[in-house]
């Protein structure tokens, strides 16, 4: 077969990483596909979940940003927090992404016609349809209901017996039919227990992961999140995701080599420490993704959102290893 075509990129995650890989693999000519969880239930999106009964559009949101070609003023617009009165902590584009569920009577129809809005490069598919909750049981016995339980836990890092998705949902089938025809699938970087593991958690998709021809990346956090990932090496990550997977599937696995400012690493401590490499593999594959950071950083900035992937560097990495495909 002829392989001149234009690549496939399947992008699985959820949040910020999505975000962050999207944005730089836009630039280059590739067929894009964003397989976003719909675990998510913080926020503006857990109220919107609650008291509307629509699907979390919170990291959909973030994709269809992410890959737009609209103006700067729209994305902005589809960004925008209101800070006060009743939709206080709501973002325009979680209200929009809502309603247009509520118009079309689809999600993945909302989905559809916010990227025509937004003039986005690629698609944006929702691993489910299905209303879902995160629910994780601890060694200890505790229950943590949701996503956003299980992001603010602090004892995670004492071990779990089980992570799962409540109801047990069905895949969407565009999901399964993405990863069947990618020529490369992108996990990470992201949550690895709120972003990641979610969408392998949905029936069929490690199936299709593992039977797919598609060469796989993993990229590493830069950080570890303290109670969740505490000491986590590179291969303590890789050994989780097998542990869903089922099979060691990744055929490089790209991390950061450069280091932040010491001073940084400082403000970081009470939340988590670097992650460190402990493998030593051909598939293992070095590079500075250290993105810069904000001159001025706003006042509500969170600390985890300074230390981040630069996503111009971060597409560079991956274009290398399409370009060999």
């Amino acid at each position: 077969m002829n392989r001149a075509y234009v690549k496939k990129v399947v992008v699985i995650g959820g949040g910020t990483g999505n975000f962050v890989v999207l944005k730089g693999l836009k630039r280059y000519p590739l067929d894009l596909s964003a397989i976003v969880s719909m675990a998510d239930d913080g926020g503006s999106t857990g109220i919107l979940r609650d008291e509307l009964g629509v699907l979390p559009p919170g990291d959909v949101r973030q994709c269809l940003v992410a890959l737009s070609n609209s103006s700067r003023l729209m994305r902005s617009l589809i960004n925008y927090r209101f800070e006060n009165g009743g939709l206080g902590g709501h973002s325009f584009g979680n209200l929009l992404l809502s309603a247009l569920e509520k118009v079309t009577g689809s999600f993945e129809k909302a989905v559809e016609e916010a990227g025509k809005i937004l003039y986005i490069k690629g698609k944006v598919i929702p691993i489910t349809t299905n209303q879902v909750r995160l629910r994780m049981v601890l060694n200890n016995r505790k229950i943590l209901e949701g996503e956003r339980e299980v992001y603010l836990c602090q004892e995670i890092d004492q071990g779990y017996e089980s992570l799962y998705l409540n109801p047990f949902p069905k895949v969407n089938p565009r999901v399964i039919e993405e990863i069947q025809n990618a020529d490369l699938i992108v996990m990470g970087p992201g949550g690895l227990h709120t972003s990641l593991i979610p969408n392998l958690l949905v029936e069929g998709v490690c199936d299709a992961i593992i039977k797919s021809d598609a060469k796989k990346v993993y990229v590493v956090n830069l950080m570890n999140r303290k109670g969740q990932t505490t000491g986590y090496k590179t291969s303590h990550y890789i050994k989780e995701l097998v542990r869903f997977i089922g099979k060691d599937i990744f055929d490089h696995i790209l991390i950061n080599s450069q280091a932040p400012a010491k001073e940084l690493i400082k403000v970081y401590a009470n939340e988590g420490e670097l992650v460190e490499n402990d493998m030593d593999e051909s598939r293992v594959v070095f590079a500075d993704l250290l993105g810069r950071l904000a001159e001025e950083p706003k006042k509500d900035l969170l600390k985890r959102n300074l230390i981040r992937h630069d996503s111009r560097k971060l597409a560079k990495e991956l274009m290398k290893i399409v370009d060999h495909l």
